[in-house]
């Protein structure tokens, strides 16, 4: 499909989010309060991401996409980083056929050169498995930064265009990493914290946002359903007065 930039033209408002993007936050937190090892939290939220996707197909969401590992990720101890690349592993090899059987295509995005080669065939394999698989398309964003993504559109895009000194948003966007989906309707972060956190920087830009105070692990359906009423009841102009809208509506 032909990724709109929401800053060019006004995307359609669905009352159901087409796309909906998750920063899945407070696992740790969410072990240690329970005083059980971090890692625990890790493999509770795999829990949550299977109810996830299944909610939000149910529900015609289009597009999911999670924040898995971001660049910045690498900065946290030694252990917990491989136990993390063990437990993505896992889920690859537990879920996969779960996904394909469901209609629903899965991506990984991101600088996916620093997995070792095991990961790397697994993430290929299951992206060729699942590729005409029409349901929902889930979004794996691993080893990913928004300012990654902008600065690796950016030379692509120089390359495509040698001499040019000029460049336009239309330009940029094929090469984005997620150029095959819309933007966000829908962003959500779990766990207390309010911020982006490098994630999606372009695509966000005319995003909602909700945060909730809910630990990841214990995100459930009808959390999903409280971020969409949310969502639901927000008036997105684009831009746009609110007597424009009104007028459009009547």
């Amino acid at each position: 499909m032909k990724y709109t930039s929401s800053t060019t033209e006004v995307p359609d408002a669905p009352a159901v989010p087409r796309h909906v993007a998750i920063i899945m936050d407070g696992n740790g937190r969410w072990a240690t309060k329970r005083f059980l090892p971090r890692v625990a939290g890790h493999v509770k939220g795999v829990e949550a991401v299977r109810t996830v996707v299944e909610s939000c197909a149910r529900r015609g969401v289009e597009y999911l996409t999670l924040f898995a590992f971001s660049s910045e990720n690498w900065r946290r101890p030694e252990e917990e980083v491989s136990l993390l690349m063990r437990l993505f592993v896992t889920a690859l090899e537990r879920e996969v056929s779960k996904l394909h059987a469901n209609n629903i295509r899965l991506r990984v995005v991101g600088d996916l050169s620093r997995a070792d080669e095991k990961l790397q065939g697994m993430i290929a394999a299951a992206e060729r498995k699942t590729a005409a698989n029409t349901r929902m398309t889930l979004t794996v964003c691993f080893n990913y930064g928004g300012r990654w993504d902008v600065m690796q559109a950016v030379g692509q895009m120089v390359k495509a265009h040698p001499g040019a000194t000029d460049f336009t948003e239309e330009q940029l966007a094929p090469h984005l990493a997620m150029a095959y989906a819309p933007e966000p309707d829908l962003f959500i972060r779990t766990g207390g914290e309010q911020r982006i956190s490098n994630f999606l920087l372009w695509q966000l830009a005319y995003t909602e946002l909700f945060f909730t105070d809910t630990y990841w692990p214990d995100f459930s359906a009808e959390c999903l359903d409280e971020a969409i009423a949310s969502y639901q009841h927000r008036e997105r102009r684009f831009g746009r007065t609110g007597a424009q809208l009104a007028e459009k509506t009547s």
